[in-house]
């Protein structure tokens, strides 16, 4: 048990987990806090969603607080990584696990949610990565940014055409900013694959769901809790510090499947 101890602990470790209120932030805000790490769950709107789960983390006795912040507002990013390394220290651990999800057609999406996609799905990325890379870079710290994208990232799906291109651009901006930030901060991202939630639920018709699991060679939808041991992996300074640029399926095969 040292050894792994020694291996996947975070103790003394700050992180920081955007959209931590969702079913996959939560599930790998808990594994940072229980792995050691003073964890900050960073929420958008639901508050009280954002405080149960600090609460059942601090029955634990682990360390966990809540946080506001829109992720589609560089100042409020920045006051947020500023408050947080205030109450502790510095973001040494990033989780970018916001996202929305829309299934209107190509041809009828307009503008309005082409720009709210984009904006919390990209863009909101971009400026929390940046916020907290600058931050470490200026102080010669090091850290592990993880960004969560989507099986559609890499292989086309109906239904979720604005989506997908942002979870694309995501690993592809995964992949430069551990070029520009090498050594010193590790940036890479978790592929996941189909986890029923609030996000896709839209989408999730009888026919859809059979044509997924067809499709997945565990034939199975994933738990949230299945993210935890990759997003566990990526943040330990120790048992991924040759790993950076690296876009890793937990997807249960769906990404191998063809015919």
């Amino acid at each position: 048990m040292s050894y792994l101890h020694d291996l996947f602990n975070l103790d003394g470790k700050v992180a920081a987990v955007v959209g931590g209120t969702g079913a996959l932030g939560s599930a790998i805000a808990g594994a940072l806090a229980r792995a050691g790490a003073q964890t900050a769950v960073v929420y958008q709107g639901n508050k009280k969603k954002a405080e149960e789960i600090c609460d059942k983390l601090d029955s634990e006795g682990l360390e966990a607080r809540p946080w506001q912040m829109d992720v589609t507002k560089e100042e409020s990013i920045t006051q947020t990584v500023s408050a947080i390394g205030s109450h502790w220290h510095d973001v040494e651990i990033l989780v970018n696990a916001s996202g929305i999800n829309s299934s209107t057609s190509i041809m009828d999406i307009e503008e309005t949610e082409w720009n709210r996609i984009m904006d919390i799905n990209l863009k909101g990325v971009y400026w929390t990565n940046r916020a907290v890379a600058r931050n470490l870079i200026s102080k010669g710290k090091k850290g592990s940014i993880i960004n969560m994208t989507s099986v559609s990232s890499d292989i086309p799906l109906s239904k979720v055409f604005v989506y997908g291109m942002s979870k694309s651009a995501v690993n592809n901006m995964t992949r430069y900013m551990s070029r520009e930030w090498a050594p010193d901060i590790r940036v890479n991202a978790i592929m996941p694959g189909f986890i029923p939630g609030e996000q896709n639920s839209g989408i999730l018709s009888d026919e859809r769901k059979q044509s997924i699991l067809g499709h997945s060679a565990i034939k199975r939808y994933g738990e949230p809790d299945e993210m935890c041991g990759a997003a566990l992996w990526l943040a330990s300074d120790k048992a991924s510090s040759y790993v950076t640029g690296a876009v890793v399926p937990v997807d249960g095969g769906f990404t191998a499947m063809s015919i």
